[in-house]
């Protein structure tokens, strides 16, 4: 890609400055002003970008899962363990 866009995010960048990053890259996908080097190019940038993020956000999903622990198990089986402990 051409221009000022062409700088990467680092590989330690913020979830945050991906997803700017990869709307960045739709919009000069999307306008049509792109070679189709530079389509090229930025295609395979946001794929990269876009595995970074689902990376990042299955990261935050196995923590909030080791987070919450048992309130992550289907409502039925939290009150019938509720209604054992009870009883």
């Amino acid at each position: 890609m051409t221009g000022k866009n062409n700088a990467a995010v680092p590989k330690e960048a913020s979830f945050e400055e991906a997803m700017r990053e990869l709307e960045t890259i739709v919009a000069r996908m999307d306008d049509g002003s792109l070679t189709l080097e530079d389509s090229l190019a930025a295609y395979k940038r946001g794929a990269e970008l876009v595995r970074r993020c689902q990376e990042a956000l299955e990261a935050v999903r196995e923590q909030v899962q080791i987070l919450d622990g048992e309130m992550l198990k289907p409502a039925g089986e939290l009150f019938a363990e509720r209604s054992a402990d009870a009883g």
